[in-house]
């Protein structure tokens, strides 16, 4: 009853926020911390062993039916990083003791990459627990079938125990964004397979992009054949762009920065749109570059931040004020945004990282206070809108507030860490560290 009580009372500050916000925290690294800590406070008391905590009705979610600590091992590198030292200790004990991959499940593969082995390889350098590269070793090779198609392009799923590949339908973001993860697995293994196997399928699926340079939201990868017109910057491309330009900073790989410096002109050209309202990213068709929808939401708004990286600061600034003002047209970005109307569309938003993301990066290029001053609202926000007693939770409805009962992982892995760097801004060396998709920072070479 009080669990009931508290979330109907936080959705309802939350909706009354619209008009007076709640207050927002003086200094973003400090709230980061303490937001985590009750983050994982709520997962240990109610979801310890399992996936993922389900915050109302405080239950634990596991994936698959099996558990693959994905919490504990995404989470580890932001307790480590935002100085919880005790839960950092005893996450760690938990995955070096209990997580196992031999199991007869059937994963998808982009997801695992990004989340699992990603967290193992950036806590094992700020490690050194040989433990946790083992066990990035032995998911990397049980990965591997995936890419066993006549493209060389990966099954979105494969079974971690028999290796059997299946699911064909693929996207850009599923076959591109895997080279950060197991490049780095390689070079830390001496294992050339893992980098040989993701960078064919990233030069497999460039080749294939259209006349106008763009690629779109679908592709077979049995065939090679494209089966949707669909061209943006959001969910199904998204991260494929993101890591052209990190593996160029990450390996100094010459294929990436050229793919980049091909894709981006494209982009800018067919995808950007110029409104009234602002600098935008849409909907296109990938072959002619006619725009078919103004359509933008919380996955694209990471692209400021990429931006920032390969240097476009002007476009960077524009776009994130532009994924401000979806912010502030509800409680929260919403998961796909109507910017010629300025309404949701889909009024979701689960815990996404990737405006705070933008912020970080602007910050620390600049050092601008006002993306400061955006984190702050963010905060404000997640705090009014998600916090629940036993954690934070999604929301369902970004203009009604209604909660959902979920906390993704990623939430401690990306949105709490990026509000904790957006408070430090300088706290991680980015000519040293590029981090993955989920907030991993991996360390570049030399």
């Amino acid at each position: 009853m009080r669990s009931a009580l508290f979330a109907a009372c936080t959705a309802l500050a939350c909706a009354a926020g619209r008009s007076a916000p709640a207050r927002e925290p003086a200094d973003l690294a400090i709230y980061a911390k303490a937001a985590l800590k009750h983050a994982w406070d709520g997962y240990r008391r109610y979801a310890w062993g399992h996936d993922e905590l389900r915050p109302l009705s405080k239950t634990p979610r596991d994936w698959y039916g099996e558990t693959l600590l994905i919490t504990p091992v995404d989470a580890l590198d932001s307790l480590i990083l935002l100085g919880l030292t005790g839960e950092a200790d005893e996450a760690r004990a938990s995955v070096d003791a209990n997580l196992s991959f031999d199991k007869d499940v059937e994963v998808k593969n982009f997801e695992i990459v990004i989340r699992v082995l990603g967290g193992l390889l950036s806590s094992y350098q700020l490690t050194s627990d040989e433990k946790l590269l083992a066990l990035a070793d032995d998911l990397g090779r049980r990965l591997l079938p995936a890419f066993d198609s006549p493209t060389g392009m990966p099954y979105v799923k494969v079974n971690l125990r028999t290796g059997k590949a299946s699911d064909a339908k693929s996207n850009p973001a599923e076959i591109g964004t895997l080279l950060l993860e197991l490049g780095t697995l390689s070079r830390l293994t001496g294992k050339d397979v893992y980098f040989a196997k993701a960078k064919r399928a990233l030069l497999e699926l460039f080749s294939r992009r259209s006349a106008a340079g763009l690629v779109a939201d679908e592709i077979d990868v049995e065939s090679g054949a494209w089966t949707s017109r669909d061209s943006h910057i959001g969910g199904g491309i998204d991260s494929y762009y993101e890591y052209l330009w990190k593996a160029w900073l990450l390996f100094g790989d010459e294929d990436c920065r050229r793919m980049w410096t091909e894709s981006i002109g494209s982009v800018n050209r067919f995808i950007a749109d110029e409104r009234p309202s602002g600098l935008w990213y849409g909907v296109s068709d990938f072959e002619t570059g006619a725009r078919l929808r103004p359509e933008y939401g919380a996955l694209e708004a990471f692209f400021a931040g990429t931006l920032v990286l390969a240097g476009d600061l002007d476009r960077a600034r524009r776009l994130q004020e532009s994924s401000f003002r979806m912010w502030t047209a509800a409680r929260a970005e919403a998961d796909s945004f109507d910017y010629a109307a300025m309404r949701p569309l889909r009024p979701k938003w689960p815990l996404r990282p990737e405006i705070i993301e933008s912020a970080y990066y602007l910050a620390a290029a600049t050092g601008e206070p006002r993306w400061t001053a955006m984190g702050r609202r963010f905060a404000a926000d997640i705090e009014a809108c998600c916090k629940v007693d036993a954690g934070y939770t999604v929301l369902d409805d970004v203009e009604s507030g209604k909660q959902g009962d979920l906390m993704p992982s990623f939430f401690l892995a990306e949105t709490l860490k990026y509000l904790w760097l957006l408070g430090r801004p300088h706290a991680i060396d980015l000519r040293e560290v590029v981090f993955n998709t989920e907030a991993h920072p991996l360390r570049r070479a030399r």
